[in-house]
């Protein structure tokens, strides 16, 4: 398909009303970026340039509607104010570190953990592209002791899942160091951050083992945003319990936020974004968790999601 067509498809789907915005053509749409990724910089909802090559799952996703995880991001955007601090664990290439980084604003700070060489590079681009003075990163794993650990990805079209569970087969693998999170963050990041999010596909219970410790530090109103992962934990002889208990010990509820990969689900979730519900019953599917000191059957705070910009295209490569 022309580039011209992909991207007048491309900024109807963003803009059209979601009754308008067909699945069919976004499904078509999805295929035929996947099959003949584009490398560009887009511009997402909220402003931000990013680098994207769109046979990766999560570029092509911020290339086709700007936006990754529609209901999470929509939360955040409600959660994070002016001076606060965000802490990304697995910040892959800086989505919700740019974000966040817009939110916080001069007076707050953002810590980006990304253990995976690469990624922490094109992080560290993103942020100078996109002029962010108030961020910190770290090329570094979080984990339960001071080792090496040894990562893995398992499928070059998803380049998210990277993760220290080793595959049946995977693409590519690396060693990196690992620390327990307390030592990777400076102190005063630990005593004021407002929301800690952590997606490290599947070492969140190691992560969880170095942190404990330290969770009665926390600031009174912090959350936690964790991608829970149950089939990858038992691989490691873990479970659920070894994320939530620590948590729940220091006064954390549990609520789970909708994540639904389906790209034709997108329009809707932009314009109308769910809050996390509290979830008491077991957690058997990979899950996005939402840990937070107040009791209700709902964490509200979620703000209206922007409409944005058409995003731009600025081929990096001919």
């Amino acid at each position: 398909m022309p580039s011209p067509l992909i991207s007048a498809l491309r900024a109807y789907v963003r803009h059209a009303p979601p009754a308008l915005a067909h699945a069919p053509l976004i499904r078509y749409l999805d295929q035929a970026l996947a099959r003949g990724p584009r490398t560009t910089i887009a511009r997402t909802r909220d402003g931000d340039l990013t680098a994207v090559t769109t046979s990766d799952l999560i570029q092509r996703f911020l290339y086709l509607h700007g936006v990754w995880e529609p209901h999470l991001t929509a939360w955040i955007r409600g959660r994070l104010a002016p001076g606060d601090t965000f802490i990304d664990v697995g910040a892959h290439t800086g989505y919700y570190t740019l974000l966040a980084s817009r939110l916080v604003g001069a007076a707050g700070s953002v810590v980006a953990i990304e253990a995976s060489p690469a990624f922490h590079a094109i992080l560290e681009e993103a942020l100078r592209r996109n002029a962010c003075h108030n961020v910190r990163t770290a090329n570094v794993a979080a984990a339960d002791t001071t080792r090496t650990l040894t990562l893995y990805l398992q499928d070059e079209a998803n380049l998210g899942n990277t993760s220290a569970v080793q595959p049946r087969t995977s693409h590519s693998s690396f060693q990196v160091d690992a620390r327990p999170l307390p030592e990777i963050l400076h102190p005063e990041e630990l005593a004021t951050a407002r929301l800690i999010k952590i997606d490290v596909e599947g070492a969140e219970a190691s992560l969880m083992k170095g942190l404990a410790p330290t969770l009665g530090h926390l600031r009174a109103d912090a959350e936690l945003v964790i991608e829970v992962t149950p089939r990858s934990l038992s691989k490691q002889g873990q479970s659920v319990h070894d994320v939530l208990d620590p948590l729940r010990a220091h006064g954390f509820h549990t609520y789970r936020i909708a994540n639904d990969y389906d790209p034709t689900s997108y329009p809707s979730a932009v314009r109308r974004p769910a809050a996390p519900v509290r979830w008491d019953g077991p957690i058997t599917e990979m899950s996005d968790i939402v840990f937070s000191r107040i009791d209700a059957d709902h964490l509200g705070g979620s703000a209206p999601s922007t409409t944005g910009s058409q995003a731009a295209d600025h081929p990096s490569s001919p």
